[in-house]
This record gives structure tokens, sequence and C-alpha cells, in this order.
């Protein structure tokens, strides 16, 4: 599949997302190819760590591709689109190796929720990391993710950041404790990956497999039913006018219905 790439160099299985022409818009195929390479890397010790980055210099990851939220007609639809991307989600948690997201650019919706389950984050200084849900489509995000981003940066920086629609910068996601390192730009951002990945390589493999999966246990034993909170939302005349306004590229008058 040419719109997710992945290559071995190394120790590092290296996955890019490769949809340049739409800021890597996140296809249904996409996803599940993510979660397939992160279900499949051995850990017989030929690979050691995961690098997560966007093609064509301008984003990570813009979100899941709009255009596929049209075909939702129906209550279950949006549940399974949301159980579908926990799964996701979830193989890149579960993934027996330290993921790294090196991101350049914007991140944003299914982009940032896929950055946030990664175990590092790095980032170029023109990083833009958030869910400008509340502007954009009306729709809202899983108890899950948001109890993944409230670990990582703080329950009421997550509320303000949702209500407002705002974009995070890189200073503030450093500072917040969101991403670990800045990078003047994309090319030193990929030499710090590479050598962070090599770093991860010469770390005992069980000491970090056992602290990922405990921390997810951790964090699963704390979920939140939401599939009501999923269905108010998806299946609202505001969520559908939004849909259509942001494909038309205008702004969407909403109503709460």
């Amino acid at each position: 599949m040419t719109e997710l790439t992945h290559e071995i160099r190394g120790h590092t299985l290296w996955i890019s997302f490769n949809r340049p022409q739409a800021r890597n818009a996140l296809t249904f195929e996409m996803y599940e190819g993510l979660a397939e390479l992160c279900r499949s890397v051995p850990t017989d010790g030929s690979l050691r760590a995961v690098v997560l980055s966007g093609a064509g210099g301008k984003a990570f990851a813009a979100g899941t591709d709009m255009t596929q939220f049209r075909a939702f007609d129906k209550a279950q639809d949006a549940l399974y689109y949301e159980a579908r991307i926990d799964a996701v989600l979830d193989a890149v948690e579960r993934c027996p190796l330290p993921t790294v997201a090196a991101i350049n650019g914007a991140c944003t919706g299914g982009g940032a929720a896929i950055a946030a389950a990664c175990d590092l984050r790095i980032a170029a200084s023109n990083l833009k990391f958030g869910f400008p849900i509340a502007r954009t489509l009306g729709n809202c995000l899983a108890a899950a993710n948001l109890a993944r981003l409230s670990s990582l940066m703080g329950a009421g920086r997550v509320r303000e950041m949702i209500f407002t629609a705002r974009l995070i910068g890189a200073e503030e996601a450093h500072g917040c404790g969101l991403i670990s390192e800045i990078l003047p730009d994309e090319s030193a951002l990929m030499e710090r990956a590479v050598a962070l990945a090599d770093h991860l390589a010469g770390m005992a493999p069980l000491t970090l497999r056992a602290t990922k999966e405990a921390m997810r246990r951790t964090q699963a034993a704390a979920r939140a039913e939401d599939a009501d909170l999923i269905e108010l939302c998806y299946m609202s005349n505001d969520f559908r006018h939004g849909l259509e306004a942001f494909l038309a590229k205008q702004k969407p008058e909403w109503t709460g219905t």
C-alpha cells in the first residue's frame, strides 16, 4: 500500500504516512495497515524500535479522511468507527517495541491520537497539534482518547484545547510534556529520530516491554462507557452540517441539535 509505507533500517521499523496531497489524512486502509504492522513486529531481537512519520514536509497526519463520514447514517456506523479506531490505537500501544512519533507540521485528529498512543514524541518547531472538532465537524473524542491525552497533558489543558479548538505549538507541547524534544526543522527531526531509535536499541527490551504493558493496563482499567456520547454527536444535525461545511470550506452554523 503506497499510502502507508514501511521499511527496515538496521534494528528499526520506519513507518510513513504517505498521502502528502491530502496532508496525510488517514484512510481506513492506512489505519488498518498501521495496526497490522504494530501487531506483527518480531520480538526476537531483530527489531528494537518503531518510528512513525509523515511524508511531504507539511504534516505528520491531518486526521481521518473526512469523506468517509458521508456514509454514516445510523448510530452503529459511528460506534463501529470509534471501535475500529480504538482497536488501531490499542495495537499501537500494545506494540512490544518502543514507538517514536517523529512529528513535522500538522498533527491533528486521528494523527494526533496516533502520536499520543506512541511511547515517545519528538517534533519539529513547526508542530501544530490538536483536535479542532468543536470548530470543524462537531463530533467528539472517545473517552479512551481523552484519558490518553489527559495522562500526557493534564485534563485541564485537554479540555481547554478542545473547547477552544486551538492547535498547540511546539514550545507549549514541550512545556506540558506532550513532546520530549523540539528540533529546528524536518531534517534535524529525522536525524534525531535515527539517533533515538539507535539509543533505544541498546536498552533492555524486556524492561521496555514490561513498562509499556503495565502503563497500558493501568490506563485501560479506568476506561469509561461512552457509546451514548458518540451517538449524541455523530448522529446530530450539527455533525452532518459540519461535515459538509468543512468539505465545502465553509463556516458551519451550529444549532446544538
